[in-house]
């Protein structure tokens, strides 16, 4: 059995300013996809031919907006409505957690469609460079929680089960650092490894559909359901509902994107 390793959540104290290891995460999830989306663009001659430097930040900044408003009111929408009801100042917390990664998804998909619609730029050949290197963010983001001792897994007889300060005296799954290895680690490499191929545009997007849906299905046999919500119905929980969507549209993606390419 292990102890979690009570790390403060709190990186750095300024004062009154406090800055929270969960933020610093985001902000290194956001330069690490920033930097890899744009030495991919350089390495296929598409830098400055498809996109130039001012439009890509202008992209990135909409995307990061798309992220923080989609994640937060999806979590609040999806996951803990009657709570946010009665305290709508706490929506704007999002340094205290609670953000939904499917929104978190859909919001930045919407931003950058938005701003590629208006500037004319190829928002495929785009997606597919950013979600190629996503996963490292979705990694940071779930380290993130772990070092704010949230969303721990069902209490587990295993050897590595940990005991999580506000989950009780059980050792449970660490099933933030189970997510962190596959939705993020392993569906990096995966992806990081087709980035010279010549697929499709669209197609890593709609492969990471489907490697996300897979991994996080999987996690949520070990993760412990939001409280307010419980299972939904059997053994059926709003992240595996929701990751069944993104399966079943990314699958389909797929197959129409290599069908179509097989028949030309």
């Amino acid at each position: 059995m292990l102890q979690w390793p009570n790390i403060d959540p709190v990186a750095v104290h300024l004062g009154p300013l406090a800055i929270h290891w969960y933020g610093l995460m985001y902000v290194l999830g956001f330069l690490l996809i920033h930097q890899l989306a744009k030495r991919q663009m350089m390495a296929r001659g598409e830098w400055g031919e498809r996109v130039t430097a001012e439009q890509f930040e202008g992209l990135f900044s909409w995307l990061i907006i798309g992220v923080i408003i989609g994640g937060r009111l999806a979590y609040v929408m999806f996951y803990n409505g009657g709570y946010y009801l009665q305290h709508p100042l706490e929506i704007l917390y999002v340094w205290q957690g609670g953000m939904s990664f499917h929104g978190g998804m859909l919001g930045p998909i919407i931003a950058g469609w938005w701003y590629c619609k208006r500037h004319k730029l190829p928002f495929l050949l785009l997606a597919d460079r950013i979600f190629t290197v996503a996963p490292l963010g979705l990694a940071l983001g779930r380290l993130g929680n772990f070092i704010n001792g949230e969303l721990w897994g069902r209490v587990t007889d295993v050897p590595w089960g940990m005991v999580f300060p506000h989950a009780g005296p059980d050792p449970r799954h660490a099933s933030q650092l189970y997510e962190l290895t596959l939705e993020g680690s392993l569906l990096f490499v995966v992806l990081w490894a087709t980035r010279k191929r010549d697929w499709p545009d669209g197609a890593r997007v709609a492969l990471f559909l489907v490697g996300y849906a897979l991994a996080r299905i999987f996690c949520e046999q070990f993760r412990q359901p939001d409280v307010q919500l419980g299972f939904l119905f059997g053994p059926v929980t709003m992240g595996m509902l929701l990751s069944s969507a993104m399966l079943i549209v990314g699958g389909v993606w797929l197959a129409l994107l290599f069908g179509r390419k097989r028949s030309t």
